[in-house]
């Protein structure tokens, strides 16, 4: 065992430009330019790393739906978890993860975290983002969503919710306009469009970008979007508990 050479994540994470982007990846989702003025390094050097941690499968890329000549770049925390899973099996059987599912704890009498979902309709994804965060959340996330020109929920958001034990029907679409004097810990965008118009709000909230499509682009009719849906809605539950996990890793370094 001892001639073997290292699990392909270490030296993978352990370069400094690589781990650079996989920490600004692991908080929202970037495009390259923007991972170019956050590490301070050159277009071509971020490219390349980019590519090798695409090749691994650790970062997958999206088309900007804003800009199409632009792309968002998105860290795949399970693929991650399995790597350093793995990586730890690999020097130790006593290393092997076993992780748990914390939720944000309210038993320091704090206000609950307020959370903000956006998307340009608010008609699908950040619908679903809210009921999803707020039955995740365990009734100690407060979660609120909008969008920068709201229309009304789409039958295959309510459809898809109520097959996952959820009921968001007749719930009302809003702008975010409604929300744009409130504070919250953690605004999340949805979609590439609404970035773009995103207001700023008090108490300078922590940013975070999901470049998620639009599940009712991906048809002709609501059958043939329906598994687009189901798909959305199932990396919208994985992002959400990540996120819930940040929530209640800064809840407990706040209390103690």
């Amino acid at each position: 065992m001892a001639g073997l050479p290292p699990p392909s994540f270490l030296p993978l994470a352990g370069h400094p430009v690589r781990w650079g982007l996989l920490s600004e990846l692991a908080r929202s989702d970037r495009t390259v330019g923007e991972l170019c003025v956050l590490l301070e390094r050159p277009q071509n050097l971020v490219s390349y790393h980019l590519g090798r941690l695409r090749s691994e499968l650790v970062v997958t890329r999206r088309r900007s739906a804003a800009d199409g000549r632009d792309s968002y770049y998105t860290l795949d925390l399970h693929r991650c978890t399995e790597l350093l899973a793995a990586a730890g099996v690999a020097l130790h059987p006593g290393l092997r993860l076993s992780p748990t599912q914390r939720k944000p704890s309210a038993a320091s009498g704090d206000r609950r975290a307020r959370l903000l979902f956006l998307c340009t309709g608010n008609s699908a994804r950040s619908q679903m983002a809210e009921a999803l965060a707020r039955r995740l959340g365990g009734g100690v996330v407060e979660a609120y969503s909008a969008g920068s020109h709201p229309k009304p929920l789409h039958p295959n958001a309510v459809r898809v919710m109520r097959a996952r034990g959820t009921d968001i029907d007749g719930r009302r679409s809003k702008h975010l306009s409604e929300f744009s004097e409130q504070r919250f810990e953690h605004v999340v965008s949805l979609c590439d469009r609404v970035r773009e118009v995103c207001p700023e709000f008090p108490g300078r909230p922590n940013l975070v970008h999901w470049s998620i499509p639009d599940p009712a682009r991906e048809g002709d009719n609501d059958e043939a979007t329906y598994p687009a849906f189901e798909r959305t809605a199932d990396e919208l539950a994985d992002r959400i508990r990540f996120l819930l996990e940040l929530i209640a890793h800064a809840s407990s370094h706040r209390d103690g």
